[in-house]
């Protein structure tokens, strides 16, 4: 490693990857080895996200970006999802306990 008074230059012995390395590369999901379909699909759950084209007004997305400032507007649409889930979920598990309060077997 050298080393300049104001610059540190560290050499990097490993040489570059090229697409044939990777073609050969063994792609492994829990020390199993996997198809490249079965990795992309482990990554995608793994990373919980998945990227999807939606076509969505543009009032809409106006409303998101505009809410958004210098966050992701993306990442609020995401947020208002999970609310509109889990809203959904509370309000059918409200309406089940209260039918069989009203109820009694």
């Amino acid at each position: 490693m050298k080393q300049t008074s104001s610059t540190k230059h560290i050499s990097d012995d490993a040489p570059k990857l090229k697409a044939s390395d990777l073609a050969r590369a063994k792609l492994r999901v829990g020390l199993k080895d996997v198809s490249r379909e079965e990795f992309s699909t482990a990554l995608n759950t793994q990373l919980g996200k998945q990227r999807v084209s939606i076509m969505l007004d543009g009032s809409v997305i106006a409303f998101f970006k505009a809410k958004a400032g210098e966050r992701g507007y993306q990442t609020l649409i995401n947020q208002a999802l999970h609310q509109a889930m889990t809203g959904e979920q509370i309000e059918s598990t409200l309406r089940r306990v209260i039918r069989e309060e009203l109820h009694p077997v």
